[in-house]
């Protein structure tokens, strides 16, 4: 199903992230960009200090198309590093906040990433140190660092040095890399991890992230007298595409939140004057859940955007009579589809906002196909593939893989189960992929199961996702051991803590003598599911 526009182009009005920044900072100028804490950036000053910055990135060498990485909780120096990288010609590549030394070590090394923006002592973490023992002999995986918060090593460069870098390269030199730019090259990696077990890159141009988010913004109705809460991570494009780029955009008033913690983001909303707050179901859930909730001035809220998971009814109804939202949208996306492929509609009534993620947005497809590739009639489960402008070109460097998640004609190939009604609204209702969400988190087995067997006493393993009432999902372990290995969950539960993400650490683990498999040697992960339903 594709739909004609519903308001400007973004990619025809701004033309690449450069051209937008330069056109924002003329049209609102004095006007709030980023408040965060004590600091604040006005669009003009934004202008200029994403400039100073592109400044200091060419001065320190980086060339048109080389990978820039930021490793960092959202602040404002994340947005403005981010936009510097754009307006150098670089591509961003976002990485992880809950990555271990090892994850991050191994991204940057396939990124090719010539430079890291980080910080130092975020939630007890020293990401420089993580990185330099996980290079090990091999050295740190970038010769650049610059640390945006906190101390910064010997080695590494501070924030306000880097931006004293930007005297030694010309006004002229960094407008004239930034005309260069066209909008169909790339401005940024996003890494998404695969069934193959090692994380994939999705590119996205700069055409693509302004037409879709600006789209994005007119839908939810995003204006510049918002003031918008990101809680979303900067490094998901849900907190970078749909939070801070669509923001500007639009003239709004970005708030970064550093981390997703409900009673901070109640207690911000009427100071703060909130008025745009999207999140997981979860957030909103806890708000209305919380006793002392009519203690706190709400009327600033105005719009809301969810998804991601199963929504009551109810709650979309208590999100507009007690939490005050006018608008309360719900939508589907993918990293590989630049973040988005489906919106409900303002106007939509409140079944159809909890029961589907809404239809195509403008210039997109969507079809549910069979086995075959063939698309399925209404009401009809099968796989979503989407095609359209959004699509990523493929994933960076592995023409294998993109050769496998997207056609000839240009499908993309989702792995996610569905359902299209007749007026082209999607449900989503299953995962063909063994995927599951930790949280608001994509979780992939494969990747999990290969960090177990790197442990010694580990023959073989499985991971399957398990419902949880917190977190929605968690991982399952099912391990073989070696013979007269000692190694107990609790032990293997604390390996593993310290050698991936949380939301990748498996919550239970179960020692098997043997696993389930089929003729070809193949897990059989449906029968390790249906063990833990019955309660094996």
């Amino acid at each position: 199903m594709g739909h004609e526009s519903e308001g400007t182009r973004g990619d025809l009005e701004f033309g690449t992230i450069p051209g937008m920044v330069r056109a924002v900072a003329a049209r609102y100028g004095d006007k709030k960009a980023i408040e965060d804490g004590d600091a604040a950036l006005t669009y003009a000053q934004l202008g200029e200090m994403v400039e100073a910055a592109a400044r200091a990135l060419m001065t320190a060498g980086i060339e048109a198309g080389d990978r820039v990485a930021i490793w960092a909780p959202n602040c404002w120096e994340w947005v403005v590093a981010a936009l510097g990288i754009h307006a150098a010609g670089a591509v961003m590549v976002p990485v992880n906040t809950r990555y271990k030394g090892a994850e991050a070590d191994w991204l940057l090394r396939r990124s090719g990433a010539k430079a890291l923006f980080t910080v130092s002592g975020f939630l007890g973490h020293d990401y420089v140190r993580m990185l330099r023992a996980a290079g090990g002999e091999a050295g740190p995986a970038v010769g650049l660092i610059v640390v945006l918060r906190g101390e910064v090593p010997s080695d590494c460069n501070g924030w306000s040095s880097f931006l004293g870098w930007s005297l030694e390269t010309s006004a002229g030199s960094q407008a004239e890399r930034a005309a260069a730019i066209r909008p169909d090259d790339t401005c940024d990696i996003l890494f998404t991890s695969g069934t193959t077990g090692k994380p994939k890159g999705a590119v996205a141009t700069h055409a693509q992230n302004l037409r879709a988010f600006r789209d994005w913004a007119d839908v939810v109705g995003l204006e510049s007298r918002d003031r918008y809460l990101v809680v979303a991570p900067f490094f998901h494009s849900f907190g970078y595409k749909a939070g801070f780029l669509a923001a500007l955009m639009c003239g709004a008033t970005v708030l970064p939140q550093a981390t997703f913690d409900v009673a901070s983001v109640l207690e911000r909303i009427a100071p703060d004057r909130v008025s745009m707050l999207p999140g997981p179901p979860a957030l909103y859930q806890t708000l209305l859940g919380r006793p002392d909730l009519r203690d706190y001035d709400l009327s600033t809220l105005r719009l809301a955007v969810t998804g991601a998971a199963v929504i009551p009814v109810q709650l979309i109804r208590r999100m507009r009579d007690e939490l005050g939202f006018e608008t309360v949208i719900t939508g589907y996306g993918l990293t590989e589809s630049t973040g988005i492929v489906t919106m409900c509609r303002h106007d939509d009534d409140p079944e159809t906002i909890a029961r589907t993620s809404g239809r195509a947005i403008p210039g997109v497809e969507v079809r549910v196909v069979g086995p075959d590739g063939e698309a399925l009639p209404p009401e009809t489960p099968g796989e979503v593939w989407v095609r359209g402008y959004n699509v990523t070109a493929g994933y960076f460097e592995d023409p294998g893989a993109t050769a496998e998640a997207i056609t000839p004609e240009g499908w993309l190939k989702t792995g996610d189960v569905g359902v299209l009604d007749e007026r082209g609204y999607i449900r989503i209702t299953d995962r063909i992929k063994d995927m599951f969400i930790v949280g608001g988190f994509n979780a992939y087995p494969a990747e999990i199961e290969d960090t177990l067997l790197t442990h010694p006493e580990i023959v073989h393993a499985a991971v399957v996702g398990a419902p949880d009432e917190r977190l929605g999902e968690v991982g399952v372990a099912f391990v073989v051991l070696k013979a007269g290995a000692m190694l107990t969950e609790e032990i293997l539960i604390a390996w593993s803590r310290e050698r991936m993400a949380n939301f990748k650490v498996p919550r239970r683990v179960l020692m098997e003598a043997e696993l389930p498999r089929n003729a070809t040697g193949k897990v059989q992960k449906f029968v390790l599911r249906e063990r833990l339903k019955a309660g094996a």
